[in-house]
C-alpha cells in the first residue's frame, strides 16, 4: 500500500533514512520492512491544507484572498496555528506530570517544561499578531508596487513546497486545467528558489494570472 506523509519534513526524513540504509547495505536485511512507494499529496489536492494555502498565497493573489488564508490558518476551531498551539500545550502538560523538584541543582524536566511553556506563549502571541495583521492585509493595494521598494525589506520565506522544488512536471487533473497550470507557474515563480533569478513581469502577463480560491465572506467584528 502506498504510504502518505502529512508534511514535507516527514517525507524528506523518511527519504533520508531510506538512503542511509541503502548506503550501509542494510535494505536487504530481513529485519527491515519491505520498501514501499511513498507519496506526498499535491498542494492542489487540498487547498485548505497548509501546503495548499502556501501554494495559493502567490504574489498575484487578491488582498481579500490572502486575508482569507490568514483567517483560515488562525481559525479558532480548525485553524492550523491554534491546533499547533494546543499540541505544544499538550506536550508541556505531558512534561508537567513528570516533574520532580527533589534535586534543586538538576531538573532537566523542568527546563524542558519551561521551553515548551515559552513556545506556547509565543504561539499565542503569534495568533494575536495575525488577528491584527488580517485587517491590514485586506486593506493592502491589489497591485504590486515598484520593485525598488521591495529591496528595502528582506524576503522571509526560506523553504519551498516540494512541488516548487521539483519544478516542471505533470499537472494533476483539475476542473480548470489552465488556471491550475497558471497557479503552479506562479508558485514556482514566487518561491524562494526563484526570487533572485526572476525578472519583474507585467501584472497583466499570462505568467501572473491570479489563482482562484473560494471567495472570502466579509468579516465582521
Amino acid at each position: 500500500m502506498p504510504e502518505f506523509y502529512p508534511s514535507i519534513g516527514e517525507a524528506i526524513g523518511a527519504a533520508m533514512q531510506h538512503n542511509i540504509r541503502l548506503a550501509h547495505g542494510s535494505e536487504t536485511s530481513g529485519s527491515n520492512k519491505p520498501l514501499q512507494v511513498r507519496h506526498l499529496p499535491h498542494p492542489s489536492s487540498d487547498p485548505y491544507s497548509v501546503p495548499g494555502m502556501i501554494a495559493r498565497l502567490t504574489e498575484t493573489a487578491e488582498p481579500n484572498e490572502v486575508a482569507g488564508i490568514v483567517e483560515e490558518i488562525n481559525g479558532a476551531l480548525v485553524g492550523a496555528l491554534p491546533q499547533l498551539t494546543e499540541l505544544v500545550a499538550a506536550a508541556a502538560d505531558w512534561t508537567r506530570v513528570r516533574l520532580t523538584f527533589d534535586d534543586p541543582n538538576h531538573n532537566p524536566a523542568f527546563e524542558t517544561w519551561t521551553r515548551l511553556a515559552a513556545a506556547h506563549g509565543m504561539l499565542l502571541d503569534v495568533q494575536e499578531q495575525l488577528e491584527v495583521a488580517e485587517d491590514g492585509i485586506a486593506a493592502c493595494p491589489a497591485e504590486r508596487t515598484d520593485p525598488r521598494h521591495h529591496e528595502m525589506v528582506n524576503v522571509l520565506r526560506t523553504r519551498e513546497l516540494l512541488s516548487d522544488v521539483l519544478g516542471a512536471g505533470p499537472v494533476p487533473p483539475t476542473a480548470d486545467g489552465t488556471a491550475e497550470t497558471n497557479r503552479q507557474r506562479a508558485a514556482r515563480t514566487s518561491s524562494p528558489k526563484a526570487v533572485t533569478q526572476r525578472t519583474t513581469s507585467p501584472v497583466g502577463s499570462a505568467d501572473a494570472a491570479p489563482s482562484t480560491p473560494p471567495p472570502r465572506a466579509p468579516r465582521t467584528r
